[in-house]
């Protein structure tokens, strides 16, 4: 899940995911065979495959299960054809999803994660539908001791990055979709691997929620989440410290 671009919306809520460890594995394990399969095997030569390593590795994916997905994607001996599918929707409290998706059905996709919107009072739309609220942007994190906010910002500025957020935990640079392949490069030139580095949906403009639809919000996005085909959740939502606390209960 992704909603706006302070850390503290998207980690208070890593608790419930390393609960979801399984499922965690499964779609890094489709991302890394899909990752290997469209590109080349080594990471070094193909970003993707290296940042759904990096995921892995953070996940604590044993190294032989990492490696038994890239040799099947590499090799091609995972004959299933995996589809990137974008779904939007609003969900409660009108706050608009960006729901991305590996799927090898397309249909049967579809009519889950409309279902899931239905069910909570929501409303999966067409494409293009809410996507014109976000902005795709290159973003790339780093942990707060891969260098000092001041080091960070220097090296994202002049490696043409747009924006630098950082705090305790960690730096958040962010850069223009053509200038994503030239930052990251930079970045890790000198600081090493990044703990993300991907393309995301922003919100221009983030919406306050509280009380039962930042409840019924975060079931939503918990159910498709929970959906095997579901990479990620993006929204536009954005949580104060009193209703992150309560959440968090």
């Amino acid at each position: 899940m992704a909603g706006h671009s302070q850390f503290k919306n998207i980690m208070y809520r890593k608790g419930a995911q390393d609960a979801k460890r399984a499922k965690i594995f499964t779609k890094i394990i489709r991302e890394l065979t899909v990752a290997a399969k469209t590109g080349l095997s080594d990471p070094n030569a193909n970003p993707r495959l290296r940042a759904a390593m990096i995921a892995a590795r953070d996940a604590n994916m044993p190294k032989d299960t990492m490696e038994r997905a890239i040799k099947r994607g590499a090799g091609g001996d995972d004959s299933t054809a995996y589809e990137e599918v974008r779904y939007e929707g609003y969900g409660p409290g009108g706050i608009a999803l960006i729901v991305e998706a590996l799927t090898d059905n397309r249909n049967r996709t579809a009519s889950e994660i409309r279902s899931a919107f239905s069910k909570a009072g929501g409303n999966l739309g067409e494409t293009n539908s809410v996507s014109f609220m976000f902005e795709r942007k290159g973003v790339i994190v780093y942990p707060a001791k891969a260098g000092s906010a001041d080091a960070v910002f220097e090296a994202a500025l002049e490696a043409g990055a747009d924006n630098v957020e950082s705090d305790a935990e960690a730096h958040q640079i962010t850069c223009a979709t053509e200038d994503f392949s030239t930052v990251r490069d930079a970045l890790e030139a000198k600081f090493g691997p990044a703990r993300e580095a991907k393309l995301q949906w922003l919100p221009l403009n983030t919406v306050p929620v509280d009380g039962d639809a930042a409840d019924s919000l975060l079931k939503l996005i918990d159910v498709l989440e929970d959906n095997d085909d579901v990479q990620v959740v993006f929204g536009n939502f954005e949580f104060s410290d009193e209703t992150l606390a309560k959440l968090s209960a």
